[in-house]
């Protein structure tokens, strides 16, 4: 029997299980279980955990402004952000010097997968209507997951809102908020409880921008020669998006949450402003449909959860001024993807006050992609993949020496094959292991993790305007060591409080077998090799301190001053060639020094946000040469806002000023960014 063969019966074996370990039997005493209420929607730990984690709620995005949910991903410390210039620009992430590609976005703890080119355009998602983002280097500190999201060097999650009533049963909030250079976006949210369990929620959004602003070009690289203001061309951008969601709380112990969710934009694609011009003659159209649910359920001494997705991709690029003999280029890829996953927690062993010392849990993934094209070759690949994780943890109870410990460690099988035109590839297999240990103290927790991980190629290095070839999977080694701490509550006075929290991580991570691009006849024509290699040296710092008061002896006057602050260095560096040009020089966009401060003010009479992003100078190829400099910058932002209560419901405005000093820098070289624009909303809430 096949390996494939027994990964799919084993697939089969643990959907039955549940039902086989529920079953009722009159052949001996029942003992009722211990009543545990599941919720789906908690927040993660993010101090003592083993791997170090980042929580943002929306509420605080909110608050500084944030919309994108790339947004949220430029506060998050040692994230690096690339950023195609404008409000619709293309936004991908990575974590660490791993490279996008290594990084998993999650939504309600559901991955979401772009196989062709194996990185997820953050420019795509809003916030809308999420609770909170979370973001963990390695994985998260959790048993029940997904084996895909166990599988990625990183994993970023945006978690939906679930409702909540008052006296009404139903939430009702229309926005409309306008902006420079003809930023426009309406939104409504429409929240409705069906019946005492059972409720759902509908977010709906259309975004808009010209995005012609203005910017200074400069003549020479230098910036000390001519130079003359030009607008931003090519860089308008349209998207609307519809989200709709069904939970339904079955008991205490069943939780289900059933998600459909439609995006469709068009995106102007800028060029880049090189020898004094900007080309702009691209565009893409996206459209993209997903739905997908989330059950779980909690027995007497089990926890099972199963996830599924079904997702419909469709995006079209154009370039109207393509050199083809006049004619147009017109390219579509349209993607489809099948996922199911499963993860089943046991606690083993007796319990101790309530306490299991000891859980064991399987994870099992399958999935089939499916990307057709209207391409002359390789027009219809398929990808199935299969992975599955065995882990294990041990916490031991109050009452025992090793009190204060906590040991996780889990093993992965990948199990990956292509099938093109119909012909089947070599499959790609894989054992990587994942181990942590963590030791809490009072108010400080000691972590470290190791973690190996490997990235199978994705469809456009394989098959797309290259040379095709036999890649190997790219392969990374992490390594964490860190420490983490909370202060108790402090009671300045009868009227002040406080709290303090910092976390402290070193880290070492290894990439072998990078794949590099190198074109062999010309700029079109490309070979795919593992040739590279990338060693990374990082420290992530940060800091948060919160005070609490009051304005006048019966309390009816409060206020809240938040202060989060961010650090990150990094020592990413080029080891594959040793005597080569780019040899021990920092990789290209990888900032060696970056930062961010957060500060929220909540008072009685406005609320205020006030963000400051330092990046400092990157490179834009891997030869660290003065030309090839990009130059560092920072970026504030100051966001007021008020709320007002009015006949029906209440009233909340907004004025929000971003690149307060009219900064003008790249994210990415040759793609200016906009400079200080100014943006003004109004909600409304029944």
């Amino acid at each position: 029997m096949t390996s494939k063969r027994i990964l799919v019966l084993i697939i089969l074996l643990v959907a039955l299980l549940p039902s086989l370990l529920a079953q009722d039997t009159n052949r001996r005493p029942v003992v009722l279980p211990e009543v545990s209420i599941i919720t789906l929607n908690v927040k993660p730990e993010k101090l003592h955990v083993q791997t170090p984690t980042q929580v943002i709620s929306t509420a605080e995005l909110v608050q500084l402004g944030s919309t994108l949910l790339s947004d949220a991903a430029r506060r998050l410390v040692g994230v690096t952000l690339k950023d195609y210039g404008g409000v619709g620009g293309i936004k991908t992430v990575s974590s660490r010097g791993l490279g996008s590609q290594f990084s998993t976005l999650t939504i309600d703890g559901v991955a979401v997968n772009d196989c062709q080119n194996g990185q997820v355009d953050l420019s795509r998602y809003m916030l809308g209507n999420s609770n909170y983002i979370s973001f963990a280097n390695g994985q998260t500190d959790n048993l029940m997951q997904s084996a895909r999201a166990l599988a990625a060097g990183s994993v970023l999650n945006m978690e939906t809102r679930e409702p909540e009533f008052g006296s009404h049963p139903y939430n009702l909030n229309f926005g409309m908020e306008a902006g420079s250079f003809g930023y426009l976006m309406p939104s409504v949210s429409y929240e409705q409880q069906l019946a005492r369990k059972l409720s759902l929620s509908f977010w709906g959004n259309y975004l808009q921008s010209q995005g012609n602003y203005p910017f200074t070009l400069y003549y020479t690289h230098t910036r000390t020669d001519s130079s003359s203001i030009e607008h931003r061309q090519n860089s308008q951008m349209r998207m609307g998006t519809a989200d709709l969601n069904l939970f339904y709380r079955i008991g205490s112990q069943q939780r289900i949450h059933i998600k459909a969710h439609y995006m469709k934009g068009f995106h102007a694609l800028p060029g880049p402003v090189i020898y004094y011009t900007q080309r702009g003659s691209e565009h893409s159209e996206e459209d993209l449909f997903f739905t997908q649910a989330r059950y779980r359920k909690t027995g007497h001494n089990w926890d099972w959860q199963l996830l599924g997705k079904y997702q419909r991709t469709t995006d079209i690029f154009e370039d109207t001024a393509a050199n083809n003999d006049s004619h147009l280029i017109h390219n579509e890829y349209h993607q489809q993807e099948g996922y199911l996953s499963q993860a089943l927690r046991f606690h083993v062993g007796e319990k101790e006050n309530g306490h299991d010392p000891f859980s064991v849990s399987l994870s099992l993934d399958e999935s089939l992609s499916q990307l057709r094209s209207n391409l002359d070759h390789d027009n219809n690949v398929q990808r199935q993949s299969i992975l599955g994780a065995l882990a294990a943890e041990y916490q031991p109870a109050r009452s025992s020496k090793l009190h204060g410990f906590r040991i996780n460690a889990n093993i992965l099988g990948t199990w990956i094959r292509d099938h093109q035109d119909g012909k089947a590839s070599s499959p790609y297999a894989k054992i990587t292991p994942f181990a942590g240990l963590s030791y809490r103290l009072g108010q400080f927790t000691l972590r470290y993790f190791f973690k190996e991980t490997f990235r199978v190629p994705n469809f456009n290095e394989l098959y797309y305007y290259t040379i095709g070839r036999t890649l190997h999977p790219e392969r990374a080694h992490q390594h964490n060591i860190g420490a983490s701490f909370k202060s108790p509550v402090m009671e300045l006075d009868d009227d002040h409080i406080a709290n303090t929290s910092a976390t402290l991580d070193f880290y070492v991570n290894h990439v072998d077998d990078k794949i590099i691009a190198i074109p062999i006849q010309n700029m079109y024509l490309w070979s795919m090799t593992n040739m590279g290699k990338v060693e990374v040296i990082g420290l992530d710092l940060t800091a948060t301190a919160s005070l609490s008061g009051k304005f006048d002896l019966n309390g009816t006057r409060r206020y809240d001053l938040i202060l989060d602050i961010g650090y990150s260095y990094q020592y990413a560096v080029d080891r594959t060639t040793p005597g080569g040009k780019s040899y021990g020089h920092q990789i290209p966009y990888t900032p060696r020094h970056s930062g961010n401060i957060a500060f929220t003010a909540t008072t009685p009479w406005v609320d205020l946000g006030y963000s400051v992003m330092l990046v400092g100078e990157r490179y834009c190829f891997y030869q660290n040469t003065d030309a090839n400099r990009v130059k560092g910058y920072v970026d504030n932002g100051i966001t007021l806002t008020r709320q007002f209560d009015i006949a029906k419901g209440t009233l909340m405005a907004k004025v929000q000023v971003l690149n307060i000093f009219n900064i003008q820098y790249e994210v990415v070289r040759s793609y200016p960014m906009m400079g200080r624009n100014y943006r003004i909303g109004l909600i409304w809430k029944l």
